[in-house]
């Protein structure tokens, strides 16, 4: 589906220009949303046992099976612009959560791509509840994503948002603002819209696939880019200057990397876990999915 003309044709017909909504268009992102038991189409099946191909032994970290999050069939999920998921065939995705939060390795996280018209087999199964979960099938819908600094992602909170003062914010988050506000002038319009179209959550959502990766994990690849540019000589940063360059490199990397997958994970012993994939938009087009990264958070 054109899910970009659908908006175009929705704010043209509101006397928005076509120039604008062009440039709205390069920030919203729709992720899929899947869920259980809404009744809807199954496009895939959380916990309980996967689906390999014939002879491939369950993905490990070289020591122990990795457990088994979720899988989807991408033929039946929705097609989302510029998000370049395979047409057909499977992913599967394995996550140790604790054990990729603790030491960040990527060995603890996989994602699996089977191609259509594959040979697959149920896997052998565990005895082991940590790697086997209950089993489920989801249906999914689409939910329209800003960037943070667009400041609308959360209604709840825009009136707060409205009084901060821009004194608060650094150089370079000033000088968004005022890029924004000259570029769109009908941004409430447009990300009003785009939530009418592509509703914001209802209820508990068992993952989302695509959408924009999490900000503090660009922000890890940015300082990360940065330290390894300076480590080999090619620039040089002033210690006063790190954390403007690392904004504008967390800004600029933005628009590289997509969440593959984001999803929570049961965990008796935190607050909150959360654990994603994280991938760039062009190994994701060129169906490099074994360069996903995986990442994992544990909040006490």
């Amino acid at each position: 589906m054109d899910h970009q003309g659908q908006l175009r044709r929705a704010a043209l017909a509101l006397g928005i220009p076509d120039d604008e909504v062009s440039r709205f268009i390069q920030h919203l992102r729709l992720s899929i949303r899947l869920s259980g038991g809404s009744g809807g189409v199954p496009v895939g099946q959380f916990g309980g046992l996967p689906r390999l191909p014939v002879g491939v032994d369950w993905p490990s970290d070289g020591v122990s099976p990795l457990p088994f999050i979720f899988s989807v069939d991408c033929a039946v999920l929705p097609r989302v612009d510029g998000f370049g998921l395979p047409a057909d065939g499977s992913l599967l995705f394995f996550l140790n959560h604790e054990q990729a939060a603790a030491t960040g390795e990527r060995r603890y996280g996989r994602v699996v791509y089977v191609p259509a018209g594959t040979d697959t087999e149920v896997a052998a199964g565990s005895t082991d509840d940590a790697f086997v979960g209950e089993q489920y099938d989801v249906s999914a819908t689409l939910r329209a994503e800003f960037p943070d600094w667009f400041g609308a992602d959360d209604e709840d909170d825009e009136d707060e948002e409205d009084e901060e003062d821009d004194d608060d914010l650094s150089p370079f988050q000033q000088q968004l603002a005022r890029d924004l506000e000259r570029d769109l002038p009908h941004l409430d319009e447009l990300c009003a819209l785009a939530n009418d179209l592509w509703p914001p959550d209802n209820g508990y959502a068992s993952a989302y696939i695509g959408g924009y990766a999490d900000e503090e994990v660009v922000k890890n690849f940015a300082e990360q880019t940065l330290a390894w540019r300076e480590k080999t000589g090619e620039i040089v940063i002033p210690v006063a200057k790190w954390y403007s360059h690392v904004e504008k490199e967390t800004h600029r990397l933005t628009s590289e990397w997509v969440s593959l997958a984001h999803f929570p994970v049961d965990n008796e012993l935190y607050y909150r876990s959360d654990g994603s994939f994280v991938i760039r938009h062009d190994d994701l087009a060129a169906g490099r999915l074994d360069e996903a990264l995986s990442v994992a958070e544990l909040i006490p």
